[in-house]
Order: structure tokens, then sequence, then C-alpha cells
């Protein structure tokens, strides 16, 4: 029972420390996210700034060429779109229980009915095998202790017979006799 409670534990416990870790890494990718936009937001206001400015001609008499400007500020705002869209997207884990494979169902056959089946038969023999050991080593010990118990009582008897006079002795063989009779 505290074993299971222990394991209840212990997987309640991992299951909290996984969903903090999840958690912080939300926040960490939320975070900077949230910079990248900021950047971005900064960047194209920046760059419409700049446009606007470039789009109101100022009296200068010198011709200045933007387009390379252009492409490198447009360049850089396709590497941060290109950088906010590689983000780690939101990973989504479900739990199934199968009773039945939806692919490669040869194989699970073959894993439940040939190993599974055999783990089974060899658990059940193992089982069996353990039960008549531990029954035969009774018996053999219940065995010892009669013959023990017996040899006693042949000893006892003994003693009594020879030590005693004829009278004794007719006593005991009548006894004998008749114990001898009522066990048949």
């Amino acid at each position: 029972m505290d074993t299971t409670r222990k394991v209840e534990n212990i997987q309640k416990e991992t299951l909290e420390l996984v969903l903090e870790e999840f958690a912080e890494e939300q926040k960490s990718s939320t975070k900077s996210l949230n910079d990248l936009v900021t950047a971005v937001n900064r960047l194209s206001g920046k760059l419409s700034s700049f446009e606007e400015k470039l789009n109101t001609p100022k009296q200068v008499n010198v011709s200045v060429d933007t387009k390379p400007i252009q492409e490198i500020v447009r360049k850089g705002i396709a590497d941060i779109v290109l950088a906010v869209a590689s983000q780690p997207k939101n990973l989504v884990r479900k739990f199934q229980v199968l009773l039945f494979p939806e692919q490669d169902a040869k194989l699970f056959y073959k894993v439940v009915f040939g190993r599974w089946f055999l783990m089974l038969a060899i658990m059940l023999f193992i089982t069996c095998f353990y039960k008549f050991s531990i029954h035969w080593s009774n018996n053999q010990k219940e065995i010892k202790l009669r013959q023990l118990e017996n040899d006693r009582i042949k000893k006892a008897w003994n003693y009594l017979y020879y030590t005693h006079d004829k009278k004794t002795k007719r006593l005991m063989d009548s006894a004998y006799i008749k114990g001898s009779l009522n066990i048949k």
C-alpha cells in the first residue's frame, strides 16, 4: 500500500516538475517572441519614418541612391520574419490507449501472442513448481516427525517388554494383537 502511494507521489512530483519546466519554457519562448515582435515593430516604424523622409525630398543638389539601403532593410526585415517563423511551436502531446495498433498489426500479434503468452506459461509453470516443492518439503518434514515419534514408541515398548516379567509380556502381546486387529 505504501509503495503504491510512494509511486503515486513520485509520479505526481515528476509531473509537477515537467509541468513547471514546460511553463518556464513557454514563458521564455513567449518573452523572446514578444521581444522579436517589439523589435520588428520598431524597425518597421523606423522604416516607415525613413521612407517618409525619402518621400519628402529636400532641397539637395546631390542625388543619393537609396535603393541599396532599402534592399538591406528589406533583407533585415525578411530575416526577422524568418526568425519569428522559425520559433519553436507549441507542442501538443496526446495520450492514447490503443487496444489494437494502427500499424504493424502482425508485429503486435507476434509480440502479444508469442512473447507474452510464453511468459505467462513460464510464470504458471514456476508457480506450480514452487507450490509442488513447498508441498513436498512439508510432507517430508511430517514423515520425519512421525518416524521419530514411532521410534520413541517402539523403544518404550521394547524397554517395557524386555524388562518386565511374563505376566506383563502376555498383557502386552494381547494388547498388540487387539491393536493390530482394530487398525485393519
